[in-house]
């Protein structure tokens, strides 16, 4: 007679059990996913996303497996944000009453001028609708910052180098396109949503005009919003001006340029 609490161990697979798996790819792998799918898994998750232009061999195991891999997201509480067009997918945490969904992935929470910079970006995207490509000139992008100077020269100019390496680096909204010259990514348009982004560019041109110069309520809080989603916080200490809480749904695990 078995004593109380006693269960039988769980037999491991046999070598025969094994080879019987077709998606197998090492001995006692119970994977039912092909490699290359697996692979756009794992780089949808390890963020901040998965482009068709720069890894065309992954893009072409998510086409052709998207149900499967959106599927696979969905147990983990995401949503797979998927655009044939310009050929760009990532993950979001899923947006639902029904059930409170934990958050699985990291957010980017931006400073003040970090989020300056993502807003130029985008419009100059938006300002060349039908183009291929969009290229622009890092001076460009700094003049048009220029506006939301606080303390010397030296100290601006040395966050705005740091908010585009974060832009190049860890968002990879930004991609080498010559000398001082880089593509903007399509992505810029699905970091910030159209109701933030208007309360963003509200939030900009009354600082920029002089109405603000904080930013921050009476109680020292970023009064732009309490809609945080990010767990994963880029600090930027050197900034002069007020952070301004933006978070963004891309996972965003360093990566080099």
């Amino acid at each position: 007679m078995s004593s109380i609490g006693h269960t039988d161990p769980v037999p491991e697979a046999t070598p025969d059990e094994v080879s019987h798996n077709p998606s197998g790819l090492w001995s006692g792998d119970t994977g039912t996913l092909g490699e290359r799918t697996r692979r756009v898994l794992l780089e949808l998750l390890k963020g901040p996303y998965v482009s068709g232009t720069q890894s065309p061999q992954l893009w072409a195991a998510l086409v052709a497996d998207e149900g499967l891999v959106r599927s696979r997201l969905h147990d983990l509480f995401l949503d797979l944000v998927f655009d044939r067009v310009d050929e760009f997918a990532f993950t979001r945490k899923i947006v639902t009453d029904e059930i409170d969904a934990p958050a699985a992935v990291r957010s980017e929470r931006l400073t003040f001028l970090d989020t300056a910079m993502l807003l130029v970006l985008r419009q100059l995207l938006l300002a060349a609708p039908g183009e291929k490509r969009v290229i622009v000139d890092r001076e460009e992008v700094y003049e048009r910052l220029a506006i939301y100077r606080t303390g010397d020269e030296s100290t601006f100019q040395r966050n705005l180098n740091g908010a585009w390496s974060r832009m190049s680096n860890r968002l990879r909204v930004l991609h080498k396109a010559g000398e001082d010259r880089f593509e903007v990514s399509p992505m810029v348009k699905f970091l910030i949503d159209e109701d933030r982004v208007r309360e963003l560019i509200d939030v900009y041109e009354r600082i920029a005009s002089g109405e603000s110069d904080t930013g921050e309520t009476n109680n020292g809080e970023s009064d732009d919003g309490e809609d945080s989603i990010a767990e994963a916080v880029v600090d930027n200490t050197d900034t002069d001006a007020p952070d301004v809480d933006t978070d963004i749904d891309a996972d965003t695990e360093e990566d080099e340029a």
